[in-house]
């Protein structure tokens, strides 16, 4: 079949702004977009720079953006995405810098992870032979320990696009798995830490790190869980909490969302300025028809919140209740 691509291209030594180049190479049907870029490399331009390794979707080298959205480019199919034809648009990571047309500068991305400190830290003396954990234990962190560090969910993540100073999917998810280890005997601190603003609490849970995910490692669920074991711990001093537990209670009370007092439970009763700054969304909620109601009123079924509340246990959440609660 033949493959037609369109690839970005940079190259930082000549001094030329970004631009696109497109491609047509004859492949078979079988072949992979890395397969069509490799063939591109070696047959018909040798100065395309990309980045591969194992091409079994192991070692995660070949993660870049294939049609708008992050994919390991050894694990994605000419066919799937091109079967009449189609052009296929190749380029490189976001959120991270580009050293040259696909290879993306990933020095950004191992800075997060090593900021979250993913090692063990236990206490007391060494065992005299191993860590001994139970088999079930583990297995709770089965998603987790899937991620190969590839790179895609940081690419895609909505939060870093506007804050480069967020933590991010990936480091964050490898956070769980040492705050999730039995063996690690610092999640309290490591919980406060996370929970510090460009932490935890500045994922906007859009999904679209679970989506495009190789591994289904799923990071924002891995983040609800370290946001519930916060809460959980009574780390509860940050707007993030604030907003979760309010949110909560506000419905439990009436059976729906108060918006109108939301923001001010989120940035607490005495911080006056924090509360002002969302005065500027009222003209735009008034314009659509969304301004929230001064005085609530609860709806007519509110009695069967309270009971499903009231089941759940919404007054001492452990983290199992938490991670559905999340931010929201």
């Amino acid at each position: 079949m033949q493959v037609k691509l369109k690839v970005k291209r940079f190259d930082p030594e000549s001094g030329e702004e970004p631009y696109y180049q497109q491609y047509s190479v004859e492949m078979p049907e079988t072949a992979t977009v890395l397969d069509a870029l490799i063939e591109v490399r070696e047959y018909h331009d040798g100065s395309l720079s990309l980045r591969c390794s194992c091409r079994s979707a192991i070692c995660g080298s070949c993660a870049m953006r294939i049609n708008g959205r992050a994919r390991l480019a050894c694990k994605t199919s000419v066919r799937s995405l091109a079967e009449e034809g189609e052009e296929i648009l190749v380029e490189p990571a976001g959120n991270m810098p580009t050293i040259k047309d696909l290879v993306a500068d990933m020095a950004p991305f191992w800075d997060k992870v090593r900021a979250v400190k993913p090692w063990l830290q236990p206490s007391g003396p060494p065992p005299e032979r191993e860590y001994v954990v139970p088999n079930e234990a583990m297995q709770a962190l089965g998603e987790v320990m899937n991620c190969i560090m590839c790179g895609a969910c940081v690419s895609d993540c909505t939060s870093l696009e506007v804050d480069k100073t967020f933590l991010g999917p990936a480091a964050l998810a490898k956070a769980w798995r040492f705050v999730g280890d039995p063996r690690d005997a610092q999640d309290l601190s490591r919980l406060r830490e996370y929970s510090e603003p460009s932490g935890i609490w500045d994922c906007t849970r859009c999904n679209i790190c679970v989506q495009v995910c190789p591994k289904d490692v799923k990071p924002m669920d891995q983040i609800l869980k370290l946001r519930a074991a916060a809460v959980h711990e009574g780390i509860r001093n940050n707007n993030g909490s604030r907003h979760t537990l309010a949110f909560v209670e506000l419905v439990n009370a009436n059976g729906r969302l108060d918006e109108f007092r939301l923001p001010i439970f989120t940035e607490g009763k005495f911080n006056i300025i924090g509360q002002l700054s969302y005065l500027p969304s009222a003209p735009r909620m008034i314009r659509s028809g969304k301004m929230p109601p001064v005085f609530p009123h609860k709806i007519s079924g509110v009695k069967h919140v309270k009971r499903i509340f009231k089941q759940f246990g919404e007054r001492e959440p452990g983290p199992a209740k938490l991670v559905s609660a999340g931010g929201h």
